[in-house]
């Protein structure tokens, strides 16, 4: 990565990591970086899917899973170990000043994998479902947003860590949702 990169990057982590802590971003934050908090989410989706589609509610559930299990086996199992990035509280200059709010994790930094994960999972619902539900966009980013934020702010990654990530996801998530429309090509939103 080019060094004004590298150094744009360390600015901008601690402008989210420094400049904009306050008491209630310390208290949700590590919150909402945390998966077992979107449990409700993951619920409604699932159930909401299958009451709603049925058996290609089925489908789109096993898609969106495969989606967000592809996205992370290949972003923390290839990506991560092809590129060796230190997180936030191990590179060399970050670390002497990082608010480091919760563990450090013991892998890479680079891409985060909750943004990969997240994005691809939200860029597969808002594909299939933006002509039924134009607001799901705008929710879906939302949700992952939040999540890369987080990350940041935490102090566990870059922003280009989450930048990459939520792109890479996107990409994801678009591939998975070709392959439902090519498996259920009569697909109605009803």
């Amino acid at each position: 990565m080019p060094d004004f990169l590298i150094q744009f990057d360390r600015h901008l982590f601690y402008f989210i990591n420094h400049d904009l802590a306050n008491p209630f971003f310390d208290l949700v934050m590590p919150w909402f970086r945390n998966p077992k908090f979107w449990i409700p989410l993951y619920l409604f989706i699932i159930g909401f899917c299958i009451y709603k589609y049925k058996k290609q509610g089925i489908i789109i559930i096993i898609l969106l899973a495969l989606a967000a299990g592809f996205a992370d086996f290949t972003s923390a199992s290839i990506v991560k170990q092809l590129v060796k990035r230190d997180r936030p509280c191990r590179d060399v200059v970050v670390s002497k000043t990082d608010i480091v709010r919760i563990n450090c994790g013991t892998g890479y930094s680079f891409p985060s994998t909750h943004a990969t994960d997240h994005f691809a999972m939200a860029f597969f619902l808002i594909t299939l479902f933006h002509k039924k539900w134009r607001w799901i966009w705008l929710w879906a980013i939302l949700w992952a947003g939040t999540i890369c934020f987080a990350q940041v702010y935490v102090g566990v990654h870059f922003p280009i860590d989450v930048i990459c990530g939520a792109l890479y996801g996107v990409l994801v998530g678009w591939l998975f949702s070709l392959l439902f429309k090519k498996m259920q090509p009569a697909f109605d939103l009803k």
